[in-house]
């Protein structure tokens, strides 16, 4: 075979194999690619029930992996004809306790038929953990189970109580405890003040009966005179 021809036959490979290129990228992604994943864990259970943005909250000076308090928020819809509720959370073998917005505790969190509940949200319910240790920036394990549906494990992720999640974390201890020691302080002066007024009535009756001594002693010596 001459060399054109070789160099001919070369060149319609390359341009073969240029056309399928750009063909395949006409097409546009695969649909792998095309898949679009969530910032934070999401997942569902049955055909109803979809739990997204799913974050355990811990406190904002709460160190990484030191236990303490955390609030779990998760955004749950339910595309059902019937209410579901959640009955039990567990997150890194930690029990979550559930509230009403009002902060009442609750046996479980319903999420009405063809509704969505933010748990943690403003003028939602909470769940909230009294001591689970977390590493903040990383993911717990969480179970999720409901009345009809059942069961769902997933990793939840685990931010502190800042930026966006500045409202979702735990309510500082701080401000109670600055009022308990407030109200012992003002308990234990009022005490001392009480025990200042017995001691000024204590001066004040010793002052009288001096004076009513010096009377008395002045008295007889005055009869003595008039004899």
């Amino acid at each position: 075979m001459s060399r054109s021809l070789r160099r001919g036959g070369s060149a319609a490979l390359v341009l073969a194999l240029a056309a399928i290129s750009l063909s395949a990228c006409a097409d546009g992604p695969s649909p792998d690619t095309a898949k679009v994943k969530p910032d934070t864990p999401a997942t569902s259970i049955g055909n109803d029930l979809k739990l997204n943005n799913i974050v355990v909250v811990t406190g904002a000076m709460q160190a990484s992996g030191q236990p303490g308090p955390a609030n779990v928020t998760v955004n749950i819809s339910n595309t059902g004809s019937a209410p579901e509720t959640l009955q039990s959370l567990t997150v890194a073998n930690g029990t979550a306790t559930f509230a009403d917005a009002k902060g009442a505790t609750i046996p479980g969190i319903v999420i009405p038929a063809g509704g969505a509940v933010l748990v943690g949200g403003d003028g939602q319910p909470t769940a909230q953990l009294s001591s689970v240790t977390l590493n903040v920036g990383g993911f717990a394990p969480a179970d999720f189970a409901f009345d009809k549906a059942g069961k769902v494990d997933v990793q939840a992720q685990v931010n502190s109580a800042a930026g966006a999640y500045a409202s979702f974390g735990p309510a500082s201890p701080s401000a109670s405890a600055s009022a308990s020691a407030g109200a012992s302080a003002a308990a234990s002066g009022s005490p001392s003040t009480g025990a200042a007024s017995p001691s000024g009535s204590a001066s004040a009756s010793a002052g009288a009966s001096a004076s009513a001594s010096a009377t008395t002693a002045a008295s007889p010596g005055a009869s003595a005179s008039t004899h």
